[in-house]
């Protein structure tokens, strides 16, 4: 049990005096102490909650008041204090501490109440899972580009649609264009479009809005995508330490991510019962088309997968494959954990400034299937394209195949 004492060492006891976490910070340590979080993260955990509780008294808030929409809200003012250049770490730590303070707070009895805004988010993310038939990832993504624009324009206030104008729209871009990329742009564009047409569909005078999103320019068509070569696949893989077990398992999931072509979500979501030794196969139960999908299971994948289950898995009750091995433990291996396992061994081979994330391990395997000989077809059946459109974009990448077929440019001795 933790004590006052012990408090102290964690941080300034004089900053708990009238903060709504005073009666349940010990509580909230012991907790994280359970998942055997290190101290150091404990302490900043602690911190981050505190500045939290000073937030809401400034607000007026109570702990009954808690909810996602108003951590949002607590985390887009944090971004507007911190530069651009420490608030991403910054928000990245209080965001993780705040999470659990949300999970731990109902085992304490407090009656979490959900403002309006989280209310119409709840139903919005109904209409795109149930209605739309999206992912459940595309659906979190979706819902929380669509908090970030209600809390911008309404706070915790019950949003009303007649009073969204095409001024409040370029404001909100306007706003996000300081520090997001085009890319992450586009992506809000859509979610907000989604949005619209969700409210048009419960009568609300929202379809002509549409019109005030502005359109990202998208240059994807003109660069061919960025992709490891054979050379530079070789040292990638030679990077992971296969004696310690979080390179047996980072090894595993590189494998999985380079010979299957696998998306990040879908390493988090293997089990166990995915794969079947016998047969060699890897089923696919949770992916974008929300079918369940059979791949062959390559000798070098299939090695390193056992070879962490034989030697580098620690001992847990969860049937998920890949899990934690740092606090909190029998938890499975999220998508961030797998992008930064990805981008520590870029670092590693000296490759980090020109990849990054786990995506560019997809459109390596499926560079180099086209580069065999494989066809557009087979291709976008390995990767679980619908649109064979989608996985026409590899075709661009082998210039030297393609100079074969090039025509002389005109006036050319050729």
């Amino acid at each position: 049990m933790f004590t006052e004492t012990h408090l102290a060492d964690l941080t300034h006891l004089d900053s708990l005096v009238g903060n709504p976490f005073s009666s349940i910070t010990i509580l909230y340590v012991e907790a994280l102490n359970t998942q055997h979080y290190a101290r150091y993260t404990i302490e900043r955990y602690v911190n981050c909650v505190i500045h939290f509780g000073c937030w809401l008294n400034a607000e007026g808030f109570d702990l009954q008041s808690i909810n996602r929409v108003l951590i949002d809200r607590y985390l887009h003012d944090l971004a507007l204090v911190f530069s651009a250049a420490t608030s991403r770490d910054s928000i990245k730590m209080d965001r993780a501490a705040l999470r659990h303070l949300l999970t731990f707070l109902p085992q304490q009895h407090l009656a979490i109440t959900k403002n309006p805004i989280e209310e119409e988010l709840e139903r919005f993310t109904d209409y795109l899972l149930h209605i739309c038939g999206m992912s459940p990832q595309t659906c979190v993504n979706r819902r929380q580009h669509v908090s970030v624009f209600l809390i911008h324009r309404f706070g915790t206030e019950l949003p009303i649609m007649s009073q969204i104008s095409g001024a409040d729209i370029d404001a909100f871009f306007q706003y996000l264009a300081l520090t997001w990329q085009p890319t992450s742009l586009r992506a809000v564009g859509t979610s907000i479009r989604s949005y619209l047409r969700f409210c048009a569909l419960q009568g609300e005078p929202a379809y002509a809005l549409q019109a005030f999103i502005p359109k990202i320019a998208s240059y994807s068509q003109a660069i061919p995508p960025k992709v490891l070569s054979d050379a530079q696949v070789d040292i990638f893989l030679k990077t992971f330490d296969c004696s310690e077990p979080v390179g047996m398992r980072d090894y595993a999931i590189a494998r999985c991510l380079l010979d299957l072509g696998l998306r990040g979500h879908e390493v988090t979501y293997l089990t166990l019962d995915s794969v079947d030794w016998r047969s060699a196969t890897l089923t696919i139960s949770t992916n974008k088309s929300k079918r369940v999908q059979q791949l062959p299971l390559p000798i070098s994948t299939g090695q390193a997968i056992a070879e962490y289950l034989f030697k580098g898995r620690p001992q847990t009750s969860s049937r998920t494959l890949f899990i934690r091995h740092r606090a909190p433990f029998d938890e499975p291996l999220g998508v961030p954990a797998i992008r930064s396992a990805m981008n520590r061994a870029f670092v590693r081979c000296g490759l980090r400034n020109q990849f990054c994330n786990t995506h560019v391990l997809r459109s390596t395997t499926a560079t180099r299937l086209q580069k065999a000989g494989a066809s557009i077809k087979e291709i976008a059946d390995l990767l679980r394209h619908q649109s064979l459109d989608t996985a026409k974009t590899y075709a661009r990448v082998d210039i030297e195949r393609l100079r074969t077929v090039a025509l002389p440019w005109p006036g050319s001795c050729a």
